[in-house]
């Protein structure tokens, strides 16, 4: 299979011939050129993926004609080739756009490991260019990035069943984007002009969840000044969308079971019985299953949450989406300051396995963005996991899921001290961090 076509000018006729056989029996297409003003008119003619350019040329020389090429051509990836490699012409050949440079004598070897390096890197840039054009398009449409097949089945059947009253059940690991795929069946159903209203049931205390949910009447508990309506009532004809709903309470799924049954509930310290129409899609990480066994779950209050069950894949079964997902935080997060991906950072990116899923590639994009000063976030910029991920993955034991969690919960900890904040940016309850410091001996 032919690879890219490669521009080359130089003015020794001897190196021409040898960088054409060079290429040409790496599959590449080369064209050779002696004088720089033919090469640039044959660059106005068709498109060359690389260029090689001596730097020592008449009637003018390399720096030049690589600024002509560039206005000719910019998505060229150009490498400039000098007998006179000084840091300074290194400097004035990046500046004025080149990707690298060569300095001879360099062997046959030496040549076709840049070639191979070049053309690899000049692939990676043109994915990254096509993604950034693929996010703006699909953000622009109001749609949830993805082009992973399974994924985008999701996508299709949340559609279908938007206009449906039926509850939803949405399962998968912390910081898949559950409720990301709420909000996208709610803005995509009838109710999307009514409220859209999450309740993170394992942020609410036990003696409060009632009250919270259902609403209070004044002096109905101690600390209630003043009558309030809850969280269900605020979403009237909208929908609620519960997260975390493994944690909830068993006295709290009889409650809320009877609530689902018939739409019907008190505040607290009222009689009068009051109505209301809501949607309800939950959500959870745990393992609904287990739940149930162990008795954690009602059995009853499972079916009546779970009309549709939709099982959200982790980031690692994803991986085909990492790049656009990371273009879409890089957009985010970096605003008008016209941050960019490079291609290496862009391959290890896509190579790590995330075990904190959406949320943790979010919060690496994040932090990533800070340090890019130059505005290209570089290899050296991603956290040491995903920098060294590939060594680290060749010289050792493929850890277990626990290590895996362990691992990431004390990074997180590290950057975050403060458990609350920590807690938040995992994507689960103060209570469950406790319990899973406790279980992984943190």
């Amino acid at each position: 299979m032919n690879k890219g076509r490669v521009l080359v000018i130089d003015d020794e006729i001897n190196i021409l011939k040898v960088i054409e056989l060079s290429l040409s029996s790496q599959n590449f297409l080369p064209e050779v050129f002696s004088n720089p003003v033919d090469a640039l008119k044959r660059a106005q003619e068709i498109y060359f993926d690389i260029a090689f350019i001596d730097l020592k040329m008449e009637p003018i020389d390399g720096l030049q004609t690589l600024a002509q090429l560039k206005k000719i051509s910019p998505d060229t990836t150009s490498i400039l080739m000098t007998a006179h490699g000084t840091i300074e012409t290194a400097v004035e050949a990046i500046k004025g756009g080149a990707y690298d440079y060569i300095t001879k004598p360099f062997t046959h070897k030496e040549f076709l490991h840049l070639a191979e390096r070049v053309f690899e890197y000049h692939i990676l840039l043109k994915e990254v260019k096509g993604l950034r054009a693929q996010v703006e398009e699909d953000y622009e449409n109001g749609e949830i990035i993805s082009h992973n097949f399974h994924m985008r089945e999701i996508l299709k059947l949340s559609k279908d069943i938007a206009d449906s009253d039926l509850p939803i059940l949405i399962e998968g690991e912390s910081g898949t984007g559950k409720e990301i795929l709420a909000r996208y069946i709610h803005s995509n159903s009838k109710r999307n002009v009514n409220p859209f209203v999450p309740i993170n049931c394992s942020a609410i205390p036990e003696n409060l969840f009632e009250s919270e949910i259902f609403g209070h009447v004044k002096g109905s508990f101690t600390g209630a000044l003043k009558d309030r309506i809850g969280r269900f009532e605020m979403a009237d004809q909208g929908t609620v969308f519960l997260d975390e709903v493994g944690e909830v309470a068993k006295a709290m799924q009889i409650k809320l079971l009877r609530f689902l049954q018939s739409m019907e509930f008190e505040r607290v310290g009222e009689s009068i019985t009051r109505k209301i129409n809501v949607r309800i899609i939950s959500a959870t990480n745990r393992n609904i299953d287990e739940d149930i066994k162990s008795g954690d779950l009602r059995e009853d209050f499972y079916y009546r949450l779970s009309g549709i069950r939709i099982k959200l894949p982790p980031l690692r079964e994803r991986k085909e989406d990492i790049p656009y997902l990371a273009e879409y935080f890089i957009n985010k997060y970096s605003q008008e300051d016209g941050t960019k991906l490079s291609a290496e950072a862009l391959k290890l990116l896509t190579e790590y396995n995330w075990p904190g899923n959406i949320r943790e590639l979010e919060n690496v994009i994040n932090r990533v963005i800070v340090l890019a000063k130059d505005k290209i976030i570089k290899p050296e910029y991603l956290p040491v996991e995903i920098y060294h991920g590939n060594e680290m993955q060749t010289n050792s034991l493929m850890p277990t899921l626990n290590e895996i969690e362990k691992n990431y919960i004390i990074e997180i900890l590290k950057s975050h001290p403060n458990p609350k904040e920590a807690a938040q940016i995992l994507g689960i309850s103060l209570t469950t961090l406790w319990r899973k410091r406790k279980e992984l001996k943190i």
